[in-house]
């Protein structure tokens, strides 16, 4: 299928590994042009350099999610003609939410809600001028189903996706359409993370939690970073304009509802 995005501009965001690196790989191989964000520049320059690049302009901004006006200046001093915005950012930290700490919540909504209100604000302009505009947000299937020990995680992606719907139904006359993504358990860092936090919670071994992970989804495995692209890399295509609003779990089916 040919996704008619070639050479169109993207921004991806936490892209130096994981889904947000797969995803910055696919559009680079689609022939888009990518620009990555992240805050570690040594690895985003090595990323860079991975990118499948036939005459493609790619490159890269140094910004820190923690700093929504650090991100706003960093936009503000480079060019803005994206017309793909794929907002992806690290989960917070598991736990009960009844322990939650309040700066817990504070910290994860800055990276997650603030930071994406940030990038859509200086991104939506030259995406009405272009009459194309893809956002695409990578947040969890606990938008559906709430996780056990994830606390903060199912509280600020559900902000996350309430937020998306509302600039969905704005921004759907423009030619620009809002969708999200909810990953299952992906084999990623993050995932490691979880596993080590629960395996040392329960006195499990990380075998026995990753194998109880597994068999949460019909699949019995663990979906690959690049799966996960896959269905973003679609919505940010030509092909998906009549989609907007809407939440795409790619979870092998572990999420009961519909």
């Amino acid at each position: 299928m040919n996704l008619e995005i070639q050479y169109k501009n993207a921004l991806v965001c936490g892209s130096t590994q994981g889904i947000g690196k797969a995803t910055a790989i696919l559009l680079a191989q689609e022939g888009v042009n990518v620009t990555l964000i992240a805050r570690n520049e040594e690895k985003l320059k090595e990323v860079v350099a991975k990118l499948p690049n036939n005459n493609q302009k790619h490159g890269y901004l140094v910004a820190d999610f923690s700093d929504p006006e650090g991100l706003k200046a960093k936009l503000q001093a480079s060019p803005l003609n994206y017309h793909i915005l794929v907002n992806n950012t690290g989960g917070p930290a598991g736990g009960p939410v009844f322990n939650a700490k309040l700066e817990e919540f504070e910290k994860a909504f800055t990276q997650h809600l603030k930071c994406n209100h940030v990038l859509v604000q200086a991104l939506v302009p030259f995406m009405k001028e272009a009459g194309y505009g893809r956002i695409i947000n990578i947040i969890s299937t606990s938008v559906k189903q709430p996780l056990d020990g994830l606390g903060v995680s199912n509280t600020i992606r559900g902000a996350v996706a309430n937020w998306s719907k509302t600039l969905a139904n704005e921004l759907g006359v423009f030619g620009i359409t809002v969708n999200n993504v909810l990953p299952g358990a992906t084999a990623t860092e993050r995932l490691n993370e979880i596993i080590n936090n629960k395996a040392e919670k329960t006195g499990k071994t990380k075998e026995e939690i990753a194998e109880s992970m597994k068999n949460a989804s019909p699949a019995k495995r663990f979906a690959q970073p690049e799966e996960v692209a896959n269905a973003v890399v679609f919505l940010a295509s030509e092909k998906a304009s009549f989609i907007n609003g809407i939440n795409v779990p790619v979870d092998g089916g572990r999420t009961k509802s519909l």
